[in-house]
């Protein structure tokens, strides 16, 4: 039986390493070594993924000197994974972790381990109240309004769903609300304010992750639409910074307002998107805070599947 050779061990040992801490040039050279493959090679290779990259472009991205960020750059990382028999996502991880520290939001956004996790705590804490993972509806609109109290805390979220349905028996459905770092979602408090009731409630201490059933009057039929309105009374965390809505498939108009206290106010906001928890945040747009009603606001006509939200900076 063949052994591995000394020089293997540590080149393994130093990408498992990389894979872990980063950064992502550090990594990508680390795997590259690991597996023993030339750069006219790993070219090649993207070649037959349908993906042109020069081997001066991938010299400057194992070496630091540049980052890939271009769409088709994108494209490449997300190849090179397989290429390099790397774990799904982990360079595209350790590109997005370091474009945040870059941009100085590491800290106050949300982090790939964080939505990471709630997602997986969302899976279990539906299957605890056994809502299937197609709930039967089809978002036709949503407008959301968060309100940031006088201690700089989401204090309250409202949600106003109109939804269709697109099978027989529908009869409710279940709210996901991920409070900020450190909240204690034992004490929110959800309020079905229009066209339903509160069922099953649960939630996830160390990701602040709350799921409640909202129980309709009805059973609704495929075609039938639907209005309802809930609230999530928050307010159990420290300084809220930004708000994201995660959505697993696309679907109709979103609306998203936020409204600060008036001895709160941020200092500048902004709207940004991401396609995925390990994907770079674009689509950045600064947004004015209105002197009345202090709030700023985003419109999506049709909403894609992936991330969307606001972030606001305080002095």
């Amino acid at each position: 039986m063949p052994h591995a050779t000394p020089h293997a061990d540590v080149a393994t040992a130093e990408l498992d390493s990389a894979l872990r801490g980063g950064p992502f040039h550090v990594a990508l050279r680390a795997a590259i070594a690991a597996r023993g493959l030339p750069l006219q090679r790993v070219q090649h290779h993207l070649s037959r993924h349908g993906v042109k990259v020069g081997v001066t472009s991938l010299s400057y991205w194992q070496q630091g000197a540049r980052r890939p960020q271009r769409p088709e750059s994108l494209r490449a990382v997300r190849a090179l994974e397989e290429i390099l028999q790397l774990p799904e996502e982990s360079l595209i991880r350790l590109l997005a972790e370091s474009d945040e520290r870059a941009a100085g939001r590491c800290s106050p956004g949300r982090s790939y381990r964080s939505l990471v996790e709630a997602s997986g705590v969302r899976e279990r804490l539906l299957a605890e109240i056994g809502a299937p993972r197609d709930g039967g509806l089809h978002t036709l609109g949503h407008h959301e309004r968060v309100r940031i109290g006088a201690r700089r805390e989401l204090a309250e979220r409202e949600s106003h769903h109109i939804v269709r349905a697109h099978r027989d028996g529908v009869d409710r459905h279940v709210a996901v609300h991920h409070g900020d770092p450190g909240s204690a979602p034992e004490r929110m408090t959800v309020h079905a304010l229009e066209n339903c009731r509160t069922g099953r409630v649960r939630w996830h201490r160390d990701t602040g992750v709350l799921a409640a059933e909202l129980l309709f009057d009805t059973r609704l039929r495929a075609g039938d639409t639907f209005l309802f309105r809930y609230s999530v009374e928050d307010g159990t965390a420290g300084v809220s910074r930004e708000y994201v809505h995660g959505a697993d498939s696309p679907g109709g108009q979103y609306a998203l307002q936020v409204r600060f206290d008036p001895g709160a106010l941020p200092v500048r906001c902004r709207r940004f998107t991401q396609h995925s928890p390990a994907a770079p945040r674009g689509g950045h747009q600064e947004l004015a805070v209105s002197g009345r009603y202090r709030s700023v606001h985003l419109v999506e006509p049709r909403l894609r599947s992936g991330y969307v939200g606001i972030a606001w900076d305080w002095e």
